[in-house]
């Protein structure tokens, strides 16, 4: 593990074990830590300066939410995806994801839209990789925000966190055209959801995420070992 690849939080006050956990996934999500690196618990301790039993409670969280792997007696990894492991996680994202803004699509309130509309804007303005997946990531989720439901938003989360490695490697692969058509495909959503066209809504999220599977689909080097 490389010294930049966790930064270390000035205080150490708060509970230990989310502030690990916390700093974990921030390396994970800007791509400081890539699919497979091992993940040594006396490293994570000595950086956070926090003793084992929290560094292992992080790890835990991690793995409840599908960004690490623990295998008994060996160790913790950031979770891989094959290349068909991600097509079925895509697959899934495809179909449930829909439903999720269908249950959440008649209780966006006009703020939530503005925001929506503000955030499928700002993303065009944005060369940073992680500053347009953090936005993109904030656009989906405000999306499905008013969703009330038992299981699914909890479910359509941990595979966004299972596929956070690929939407960095899709959007790094992505063309001039294939950007704009992500873009576009933001905004077509907002528009449908302000008409109450939550059919319309739900095709364009299908899309959007079908075209990041066959995207990656051609490209399967990404999901080599490093």
């Amino acid at each position: 593990m490389s010294d930049g690849a966790l930064q270390t939080p000035a205080s150490r006050d708060g509970n230990a074990a989310i502030r690990v956990a916390a700093g974990i996934r921030d390396a994970i999500e800007h791509g400081d830590l890539a699919p497979g690196s091992r993940l040594r618990q006396e490293e994570i301790a000595e950086r956070f300066g926090a003793s084992r039993v929290p560094v292992r409670e992080a790890l835990k969280a991690l793995e409840a939410e599908g960004l690490v792997t623990l295998v008994a007696n060996a160790g913790a990894w950031v979770s891989r995806l094959t290349l068909s492991e991600c097509e079925e996680v895509y697959q899934t994202r495809e179909r449930l994801e829909p439903l999720l803004l269908r249950y959440s699509a008649p209780r966006l309130t006009p703020s939530d839209l503005d925001q929506l509309e503000g955030l499928a804007t700002e993303m065009t303005v944005h060369d940073d990789v992680g500053e347009f997946l953090r936005l993109d990531r904030a656009f989906h989720m405000l999306s499905y925000s008013r969703a009330d439901t038992l299981m699914l938003g909890d479910l359509v989360e941990r595979l966004w966190n299972a596929t956070q490695p690929y939407r960095r490697a899709y959007t790094m692969l992505a063309d001039a055209d294939t950007r704009r058509i992500m873009h576009d495909e933001h905004h077509l959503i907002v528009v449908a959801l302000r008409d109450g066209d939550v059919e319309g809504a739900e095709r364009t999220v299908a899309s959007h995420i079908r075209r990041t599977r066959r995207l990656l689909a051609r490209h399967p080097e990404v999901f080599s070992p490093g």
